[in-house]
């Protein structure tokens, strides 16, 4: 054997060897899993960490942390993951908005989406409801009510999103669409802001994501005309889906949360973060909490969840050039 195959042999069975090592390196004692989130406190990606984050921590024996990275729709975040030491310490709460929508919507990305991540396992599925303040707007009282304003006032009825681009910019381009309806685009920085606009009467609708309208829908101060997802869902079981809601037969558009690691986080540590989150969202108690915000559990994991990132890449694309939606 010559000296240049020994030692590519060499280095093969090192690498084979380092994966195993490095598992049994992790967590490394006293330091800390940091959970990266791209959302403000308070949102639903951040709410989710932190309910993980304790669990998560009794079952590493270190301490687990949430930090949140805003702006420039999760980019920041990502930035950061992307560039941490893959060493299991430092993961992402990410979104299809962050994972699938972005790479179409904005000119320049800091990362490649799915050459920067491994996707840990696939967390929930997460609807959007078409969401109205009866205070401000008693006459829209369900889906139809809104497409027939809408049809008979070309362009003047409008709707908040979160943010150009935002997921819950293109639910409502893709409502507008299906009903073949002429509403005004009206981007907001946040959803705080936005719903304020909304219980403010600056705008008509809202297709906001499900957990953050579970504690105003209870106090009245929205009504909910209809769920995105393909089938009810339990937080809510008195609201239809857009496709009853509306008469959109087929219409459904939700967004998703994953866990996620940088690249170069060796097998043995992926393998051992699935394992671990799976066995806490898998419990009676989690599945029964997610289930109260309106979302659905998931659980892919990490090859599963990678072809479904490949596939909603597609899916997305095509619904942002729709949209039109474009951030330089």
């Amino acid at each position: 054997m010559t000296v240049s195959r020994r030692l590519a042999l060499g280095l093969a069975l090192a690498g084979l060897a380092a994966g195993p090592a490095l598992a049994q390196q992790f967590p490394i004692a006293g330091k800390p899993v940091t959970i990266i989130g791209g959302f403000p406190n308070g949102a639903g990606t951040d709410i989710y960490s932190r309910k993980v984050a304790e669990p998560l921590s009794r079952a590493l024996g270190v301490p687990v942390i949430v930090d949140n990275r805003v702006g420039a729709g999760g980019n920041i975040a990502m930035d950061h993951v992307a560039k941490a030491e893959p060493d299991g310490h430092t993961i992402m709460m990410a979104t299809s908005a962050m994972l699938a929508i972005n790479p179409a919507l904005y000119a320049r990305m800091p990362v490649d989406t799915m050459k920067d991540f491994v996707p840990i396992i696939a967390l929930a599925d997460v609807p959007n409801a078409l969401t109205v303040a009866p205070s401000q707007r008693p006459n829209l009282t369900s889906c139809r009510a809104v497409i027939e304003t809408a049809k008979a006032n070309p362009g003047k009825l409008n709707y908040a999103s979160t943010g150009n681009g935002a997921s819950t910019h293109l639910a409502g381009a893709q409502f507008a669409n299906a009903a073949g309806i002429d509403i005004v685009h009206v981007p907001y920085r946040g959803s705080p802001f936005a719903m304020t606009a909304l219980l403010g009467g600056e705008v008509d609708i809202f297709l906001h994501q499900t957990p953050a309208l579970v504690g105003p829908a209870r106090q009245g101060q929205v009504r909910l005309l209809g769920v995105t997802s393909k089938e009810r869902v339990k937080a809510f079981p008195d609201v239809p889906t857009m496709a009853e809601a509306c008469n959109l037969p087929g219409f459904s558009t939700t967004t998703w949360y994953l866990f996620a690691a940088p690249a170069r986080t060796p097998a043995p540590i992926v393998a051992r973060l699935e394992q671990e989150i799976r066995r806490i969202i898998s419990e009676p108690e989690f599945v029964a909490w997610v289930e109260s915000l309106g979302m659905s559990p998931m659980g892919q994991g990490s090859a599963e969840a990678r072809a479904m990132l490949e596939r909603d890449l597609g899916i997305w694309a095509e619904v942002v050039k729709r949209s039109g939606a474009r951030v330089d």
